[in-house]
């Protein structure tokens, strides 16, 4: 997801001060103005305007319309393979604030081959090093996969942990939960608890049962559990809404916690 900032290069270090720093929150929807949701699932980026759109204001739209348009600009929902990857090299082209979106999303299409591009794996690199630099941290998240299983690039254990503190960084909470993870196996349990009560914050599924399991286990006190408790129901407080309640009923795919 977007954040609109820049980030550090991969040859640069991160150090601890900058690696726990809170990191931003997701961005809103510019329909409903609500938090948009960390799960992926409960948001789509539309390669028309680049806007990130939650899914309850999309499937809102078409219940009012009964028509598959944006939410934002009113273009028709995409048909046809060839024409998303035209949209999204337009989005780039015109460098406008959808640019980092566009690039993630092409690469993806590059690194699937898909939507009428063939693969190409160095492609989809380049260009989710692009969308990285310019925020998206997804995009982050994809090149540690990437280095993590050699996916069209030597295997490379350390550049794919860096790329996912990059990813965590910038507000990835999923990247965050999974550093906590590097560290329980690395039994860096206090390193593991300070990860989890950022994702947890950050809105992923899987912290707050973590952040349980530490305090069960004595490496987590019961005011660290609560503040986990808290930090929880104020995440989902700021993204539910009944337009993404009936969306997640309509169809699991349109969950959004």
């Amino acid at each position: 997801m977007e954040i609109g900032c820049i980030m550090k290069s991969v040859s640069e270090s991160n150090d601890d001060e900058s690696l726990f720093k809170q990191p931003p929150k997701n961005e809103d929807c510019p329909i409903c103005f609500l938090t948009i949701p960390t799960l992926s699932t409960g948001y789509s980026f539309q390669a028309c305007c680049g806007k990130v759109i939650c899914n309850g204001c999309i499937r809102s739209m078409f219940m009012a319309s009964n028509d598959y348009l944006c939410p934002f600009c009113r273009a028709p929902f995409i048909e046809g393979e060839s024409v998303k990857s035209k949209r999204l090299e337009n989005l780039i082209e015109k460098k406008n604030d959808g640019i980092a979106g566009a690039m993630f999303t092409l690469g993806v299409c590059y690194d699937q081959g898909s939507s009428g591009l063939p693969q190409n794996h160095a492609k989809a690199i380049e260009l989710w090093n692009r969308a990285g630099e310019l925020g998206n941290t997804t995009a982050y998240y994809n090149l540690n996969i990437t280095y993590q299983h050699g996916r069209g690039v030597p295997m490379d254990k350390k550049k794919a942990k860096h790329y996912m503190e990059l990813a965590a960084m910038g507000g990835d909470a999923m990247a965050r939960q999974n550093l906590g993870l590097y560290e329980i196996i690395a039994n860096n349990m206090d390193r593991a608890l300070k990860h989890f009560m950022i994702a947890n914050q950050g809105g992923d599924d899987e912290a707050l049962e973590s952040i349980k399991k530490l305090y069960m286990h004595g490496y987590a006190t019961k005011k660290d559990y609560e503040k986990a408790l808290l930090s929880r129901q104020t995440y989902l407080d700021d993204i539910r809404s009944n337009q993404r309640d009936e969306a997640a009923a309509f169809d699991d795919q349109l969950k959004y916690y």
